[in-house]
């Protein structure tokens, strides 16, 4: 095949070179991602050199083996999740969960605010008068739910 921008695309080292560049860029940018693409890129380097295939096929080649290696890697970590210390990181409202707070308008109908930290929060629970304290026992969306303490 002809040199396509002065890189012979049809030689397999461009694959395995992309391989490598994609694995040191999962080592840079760690998100669990690229690692996959760079095995598919390897694996068509492999192919690629023990068959001699055409570009055409290459590409078609690394696509497919991109969408395999992808869904395999998702379903590794389906099937092998990694324990987290802080489960409840990116969740704040879970976090708050058993935290007292205090009342900052009336909850009057079921329905008033708290404070939580430096922000106010919109709470429903039993009625309560501003400045009691109240914990955290649950939230629906962004509205926090609260018992007297």
């Amino acid at each position: 095949m002809e040199a396509l921008s002065g890189i012979d695309f049809h030689d397999h080292w461009w694959w395995l070179i992309l391989a490598v560049a994609l694995g040191i860029g999962e080592i840079v940018v760690p998100g669990v991602f690229l690692i996959w693409v760079a095995i598919a890129a390897a694996l068509t380097g492999g192919i690629a050199m023990a068959t001699g295939i055409s570009l055409a096929s290459q590409i078609v080649l690394f696509a497919v083996l991109c969408l395999i290696a992808t869904w395999g890697g998702r379903r590794w970590y389906a099937d092998n999740p990694v324990d987290s210390q802080d489960p409840n990181l990116n969740d704040r409202v879970a976090r708050m969960i058993g935290e007292t707070v205090v009342v900052v308008e009336p909850i009057v109908a079921g329905q008033g605010r708290v404070k939580v930290g430096d922000s106010v929060w919109t709470a429903r629970g039993a009625d309560a008068d501003a400045g009691a304290w109240v914990r955290i026992v649950g939230a629906d969306g962004t509205t926090l739910r609260v018992e007297l303490v």
